[in-house]
């Protein structure tokens, strides 16, 4: 499965479960009979309408996101409709003007900041980011996309540099602690894609942390965090975190190490984008310094090349 792809199967997920949740709820009886110690956990999470404080957590994970009449579900439905970024904005907006207390908000505003950032608009994509923070400040998926956001489009002219570098900083430290917590999890979500989401944001929150190790030339610490996102989510690596890695042990003059890495960032890329023209030229690089043979997904031609920045 494609990174990108757990992404959308979990919004799917979580776009139907809102649906299953709101017609249980529906067709439960309003005050089901219960039978002395058989309240059983779960039961919230199944659609039924629970007693005040006798809601029970749901396993794996937070109870999605639940409308509470008819015509706050419809006006979600149609606003969750739309496909244009801005169009999803707008009318989560509008949404959020007429249903101000509606848990289905942070849902509306996370589709929105998903599809900014597809459009690779940065800037509207921390700003919907920071809408979902606001309704909750622990989803570790808004937390991460934001902290990766600020990490790689923060400048070293900008003022607020450090400011920005240290939120994103908290921001990717903050969701690992919530990645098995703060997901919301729909009844009869698969295990296998559960896992597979929550792999993928942990890999994306050591892959922000380690980079930023990395742009404090802090290069053990990187190391230990880029290793950690590799293998959180190891059926899809991200080849720039690979090549990153390779980096890092560069500096540190663990060339054998390097190598190993940089001819599996060669091996994941295509020899002519930025991030396969770096790995070649580290792959030949590390490879002449630990007097190695240089590796045939090295590539043949490239130039060795030193203090190489990886892409964004």
């Amino acid at each position: 499965m494609k990174r990108a792809a757990v992404l959308g199967v979990m919004l799917a997920i979580t776009t139907w479960g809102v649906a299953q949740t709101y017609n249980q709820n529906q067709s439960a009886p309003k005050n089901p009979p219960t039978q002395p110690g058989n309240n059983q956990p779960g039961t919230a999470q199944q659609g039924i309408p629970q007693q005040p404080g006798t809601a029970q957590p749901a396993p794996e994970g937070k109870r999605p996101p639940q409308a509470k009449t008819q015509p706050e579900f419809d006006a979600y439905k149609a606003a969750a409709a739309n496909t244009d970024p801005a169009a999803m904005e707008a009318a989560a907006n509008d949404f959020a003007t007429k249903f101000p207390d509606s848990e289905l908000r942070v849902i509306l505003f996370k589709t929105a900041m998903r599809a900014y950032q597809s459009a690779n608009n940065g800037d509207k994509t921390v700003e919907l980011g920071r809408k979902v923070l606001a309704s909750d400040a622990d989803d570790p998926e808004a937390l991460v996309i934001v902290a990766s956001v600020l990490a790689e489009r923060t400048r070293d002219t900008d003022l607020d540099k450090d400011q920005r570098l240290d939120e994103a900083m908290k921001m990717a430290q903050h969701a690992i602690q919530t990645v098995n917590t703060d997901v919301a999890v729909p009844a009869g979500t698969p295990p296998e894609k559960l896992e597979a989401y929550k792999g993928l944001l942990l890999s994306n929150a050591y892959s922000i942390i380690g980079t930023l190790e990395f742009k404090k030339d802090n290069f053990k610490a990187a190391e230990a965090d880029l290793h950690k996102s590799i293998d959180a989510f190891p059926a899809q690596p991200d080849p720039v975190v690979v090549l990153r890695l390779a980096l890092a042990l560069d500096k540190q003059d663990k060339y054998p190490e390097a190598l190993t890495y940089a001819t599996k960032a060669s091996a994941l890329t295509q020899e002519n984008t930025p991030a396969g023209s770096l790995a070649r030229r580290e792959c030949e690089r590390v490879a002449q310094l630990s007097k190695q043979p240089k590796p045939a997904a090295c590539g043949s031609g490239a130039t060795p090349a030193q203090n190489q920045v990886p892409p964004k």
